[in-house]
């Protein structure tokens, strides 16, 4: 086998999360409220292009969540099983020590893996990974950005702009030959989205026109118009866009940077790209903690009362009156000793660093539930005192059953509504936490990492810019299409608003 797959936490927890989901999806379908709900979600254009690029954003984490571990060339092998046998390999971790040396004891060399851990984004993205400069070059640039000593072939030294390794590399004058070979490949970009569009818009033509009643032509046209009950227009348009942006990259970003590099020379794209899941993660895990905490102790403080709605209020007004980032810059603190005094409990460097993330999702899921629980425990009080919650309990129905027949299925707009909400927030925190150095790991790529490498650059002389202006624009996108989607659903699923 050419690779091992690796398990992380939170890939688990990932995939736990997009189970739920189509199992949700399974409910819904078979629920007519909810799918009346969500046809109202479906309705609003805003509602279906922001869907559209959730969806391409969820696509992109899935892809950076299946991680594996590749197999080493077989010189690496040997040297790594050499090293292993000496004792002299400081770069082999214990698992592929401990592999080199089982399969040079039969005389016979076994499968070494490496000790980095890569994901299928990787591998597509491998172009753009493995072509790193010395240190920054701009967008599209063929030269690096700031000047070095260069030597001239009669062997003098002068001050110049080195050309890049990789960056418009197959052009021999790239101060002639750039502008139109970017036009051409721009153009080869954008005729390959348009096909791959029109395959699309064929195939989801062809799945809303079985059992429509209507022509497949009939279908279409309505769908182009914009006269369909869900707005596939507005999602059509948004996915032409997506696929144009793919396009070019395509054609662009294995030849060029087409958002420059970093410091150390790596690909802004690829770093923009790789920070996607970092974003997601920290969105979707946080609230799956949160949640538990705040539909439990939220219910119960506002059916029960007295001793334990008292209980529970204190709780959560000492957690507020707490500085969230002192508590949380602590509890991340912590959890790092705690990962630094245990080194035998990861294999790898990216399971180490995919603990912190794990215990950064923790932290801010029990730090960031009071906001929810006080909105369920306010709706829990009206719903006590509505007649068949007096009916029930006058039948001397148990409070369990109460609980979980009457109030819960009454307060889930208010969960949905705040959870997507919530989503946003919490890609933003991760940014400020990072950039202040109480985030993530070092050496896990995320739009905070990002925005606190680039920020010291913004004094230099020339500016960088592209990549706080890369981190900022694919976060942004992906805030506000998180809060386009809260507003549609929340104005769906509010019962006040009809």
């Amino acid at each position: 086998m050419s690779f091992q797959p690796v398990l992380l936490w939170t890939d688990l927890l990932l995939f736990v999360l997009l189970a739920v989901a189509l199992l949700a999806i399974v409910h819904v379908r078979g629920n007519e409220p909810l799918r009346a709900a969500w046809r109202k979600v479906g309705k609003r254009p805003t509602g279906m292009a922001a869907a559209t690029v959730l969806l391409a954003f969820v696509v992109v984490g899935v892809l950076d969540s299946l991680h594996y571990r590749p197999l080493l060339p077989a010189a690496q092998a040997e040297t790594s099983a050499a090293e292993a046998e000496n004792g002299t390999g400081a770069a082999v971790d214990a698992e592929a020590a401990t592999e080199a040396e089982s399969a040079t004891a039969g005389g016979q060399l076994g499968p070494v893996y490496s000790t980095e851990v890569l994901s299928v984004l990787d591998a597509l993205l491998e172009p753009l990974r493995a072509q790193t400069e010395k240190t920054y070059s701009a967008p599209f640039a063929w030269q690096l950005y700031q000047r070095e000593a260069m030597e001239l072939p009669d062997g003098r030294q002068v001050r110049g702009y080195p050309r890049l390794v990789h960056g418009a590399a197959h052009l021999q004058e790239p101060e002639d030959e750039l502008a139109a070979d970017v036009a051409a490949r721009v153009a080869s970009g954008a005729g390959l989205a348009v096909a791959v569009w029109l395959l699309c818009f064929v195939v989801l033509a062809t799945i809303v026109w079985q059992g429509s009643g209507l022509g497949w032509g009939q279908v279409a046209l309505a769908m182009l118009a914009g006269h369909t009950v869900l707005a596939w227009r507005a999602a059509l348009v948004t996915l032409a866009v997506i696929l144009l942006i793919v396009g070019l990259c395509l054609e662009l970003a294995p030849l060029y940077h087409v958002l420059g590099t970093d410091k150390v020379g790596q690909d802004v794209l690829y770093l923009s790209l790789k920070s996607v899941r970092t974003a997601l993660v920290i969105g979707t895990i946080t609230t799956l903690v949160m949640m538990p905490f705040a539909v439990a102790l939220g219910i119960a403080a506002g059916y029960l009362g007295g001793w334990v709605d008292d209980a529970v209020q204190y709780v959560y007004t000492v957690l507020n009156a707490i500085p969230g980032v002192l508590l949380i810059a602590a509890a991340v603190l912590m959890m790092q000793v705690v990962i630094d005094t245990h080194p035998q409990w990861f294999d790898t460097a990216a399971e180490r660093s995919d603990a912190r993330l794990l215990a950064l999702c923790f932290i801010l899921g029990i730090t960031s539930w009071t906001g929810l629980a006080r909105l369920l425990r306010g709706e829990t009080l009206k719903l006590r005192e509505l007649e068949y919650v007096q009916a029930a309990r006058a039948f001397g129905v148990g409070t369990p059953a109460i609980l979980r027949r009457h109030i819960l299925p009454n307060v889930m707009h208010i969960v949905l509504i705040s959870l997507v909400m919530d989503f946003s927030g919490l890609v933003l925190a991760e940014a400020v936490l990072s950039y202040v150095g109480i985030g993530v790991d070092p050496t896990t790529i995320s739009f905070g990492t990002m925005i606190n490498l680039a920020r010291a650059e913004l004094a230099r002389e020339p500016m960088v810019w592209w990549s706080l202006a890369a981190a900022f624009v694919f976060m942004f996108v992906l805030v506000l299409a998180a809060n386009l989607f809260a507003d549609v659903v929340r104005d769906a699923f509010d019962p006040r608003r009809g």
